[in-house]
């Protein structure tokens, strides 16, 4: 077989540019047939293309006008993530894939491309009308003409993500419910020009939404949440953290009419209450998920309610929950046989008690994965023996928990050998020095 030697090009720009641009005469040598291309059929070679990432289809496109023809197939390009080329990446290449591709394209990633806008956007837009999933994650240029074209050419969506595109607005929302009928999860978070107009506009058209990110949304309030409630029946997460005005009046509203929800984050929240705990508690059972880090009106109550109905939880995110003691944990252990990941940070009530309870628990044996247990000041030695049981146990964190040793933690390691342990411990002061010797320095921070 004859040797192909494919030219390097100065950018990842270049590469896709130039394969993606149309023929051009002089591009390849007359020599077009090579041996692989006689002994192979077309429907073959088109084949392994197919498992071929973006980086090599553009440079087999540069190989002969044969694999230029196979390789820039719209078959091969149904699925495209250029997030390690964001840097490169302009309009003019959109545009370009968007022509080639055409009706194949379903899968697009664009996150960080900051050089992509809304002309290039629309053109992908009216090219590639079965579109499904659209991540323009971080792509700032992005405004509310690019969801008017969505709306207008791309019926089909289903996945789109806007997070960070800070120059959306209600208008953006209105848009995709008239024309985005199928739309099943939607990020705008740190939209921060949202409110309860544009989330009103979203569910009254796109009532089968089942993941809502608003993560930053500041301006969103109760108002907002109980138009969810009443309108997204199927929603499965919802992504609340820093939406400082919502209270418990709006998120009793969620789970009312959500049932299905498993994953809610209301961290930074803090105005919620213990009511918000039995809410989910009594019209959630499905719940895996719950992150309320920072909200320091949460109590044992509450998560008592929590832990003897939601028996499927997986992750809790309990982060300066300052209120709640071992008894919360108590509940967990014999509840929720299925918990793999627990944030305690800052929970400065817990004592060796509660992880005494929950090494004991259902879920320690073969579930628990992760525990944080920084800056829990009352935490000593003795909860790492409660934890040698926790055989699936891959990482504890202990920064800042004073009464801890690192004998402690060796003794943990003999039973737990792949444990990764985050501590820290003071730095010794050193003695003074002694005439004319050098300078003495001491280790402040060990991370085991």
């Amino acid at each position: 077989m004859r040797s192909v030697l494919v030219p390097q090009l100065p950018s990842m720009q270049a590469v896709i540019f130039k394969a993606t641009a149309h023929l051009g005469i002089g591009m390849f040598s007359n020599s077009d047939e090579a041996v692989i291309n006689k002994k192979l059929p077309k429907e073959l070679l088109l084949r392994i293309f197919s498992f071929l990432d973006v980086v090599t289809l553009c440079r087999c496109a540069q190989v002969s006008r044969a694999w230029n023809v196979l390789a820039l197939d719209g078959s091969n390009w149904q699925r495209i993530d250029l997030f390690d080329f964001q840097r490169d990446i302009e309009g003019r290449v959109v545009e370009n894939i968007s022509k080639r591709c055409g009706g194949f394209l379903r899968k697009l990633s664009l996150r960080g491309c900051l050089g992509v806008g809304d002309n290039a956007l629309r053109t992908f837009a009216q090219n590639c009308r079965n579109i499904e999933v659209l991540n323009l994650n971080g792509c700032t240029k992005t405004t509310d003409a690019t969801c008017t074209s969505l709306s207008k050419f791309c019926s089909k969506l289903r996945h789109l993500d806007l997070a960070s595109c800070t120059s959306i607005t209600n208008m953006s929302l209105k848009a995709l419910s008239e024309g985005c009928p199928l739309l099943e999860q939607l990020n705008i978070s740190w939209c921060d020009q949202v409110t309860k107009d544009g989330i009103q506009a979203l569910v009254r058209g796109c009532g089968g939404l089942k993941a809502l990110f608003l993560k930053g949304c500041t301006q969103l309030e109760d108002e907002a949440l109980k138009y969810i409630g009443a309108h997204c029946p199927e929603l499965v997460t919802l992504n609340l953290q820093t939406c400082l005005q919502i209270t418990d009046e709006g998120l009793i509203t969620i789970c009312r009419g959500c049932h299905k929800l498993q994953s809610l984050c209301a961290s930074g929240c803090s105005n919620i209450t213990d009511a918000i705990l039995n809410a989910l508690g009594q019209n959630c059972p499905r719940l895996r998920i719950l992150e309320v880090a920072r909200c320091s009106q949460l109590t044992d109550v509450g998560f008592t309610t929590l832990a003897r109905n939601c028996h499927e939880l997986e992750k809790m995110d309990l982060e300066e929950c300052v209120q709640i003691t071992d008894s919360t944990l108590i509940q967990l252990s014999i509840h929720c046989p299925r918990l793999q990941v627990l944030s305690l940070s800052h929970c400065e009530l817990i004592t060796d008690d509660g992880i005494r309870h929950l090494g004991n628990g259902a879920c320690a044996h073969d579930q628990l994965e992760v525990i944080e247990l920084d800056n829990c000041p009352l935490i000593t030695d003795a909860s790492l023996e409660h934890l040698k049981s926790c055989h699936s146990l891959e990482r504890i964190e202990l920064y800042d928990c004073q009464q801890i040793t690192r004998a402690g933690i060796k003794r943990l390691r003999t039973h737990l050998p792949n444990i990764k342990v985050h501590a820290y411990f003071a730095p010794v002061t050193p003695p003074p020095s002694v005439g004319g010797s050098r300078q003495r320095f001491c280790r402040c921070c060990i991370i085991l």
